[in-house]
């Protein structure tokens, strides 16, 4: 991983000293990333959650209608001919 160190170089761990700082920086990146997703995903979880439950709450409402008119429509009167 790490090229080789050229000759007479005054500070021969300059090179992994670097290298380890960016890979620093790239881990921080990459944990930022990752706790930035975790809240985004339980913000999509809640929301799903809350849509699912108003999904639920209309599927109610539309099987009660539809019952109010099938009651409805069987009242009606039968036509003449």
């Amino acid at each position: 991983m790490t090229a080789p160190t050229p000759p007479g170089d005054p500070l021969p761990g300059a090179a992994i000293e670097s290298e380890l700082a960016l890979l620093e920086q790239r881990l921080g990146v990459l944990l930022a990333h990752t706790r930035a997703l975790r809240v985004a995903n339980e913000t999509l979880r809640r929301d799903l959650a809350a849509a699912e439950a108003r999904n639920q709450a209309l599927s109610g409402r539309v099987a009660a209608a539809k019952r109010r008119l099938d009651a409805l429509v069987a009242r009606l009167p039968e036509p003449a001919e």
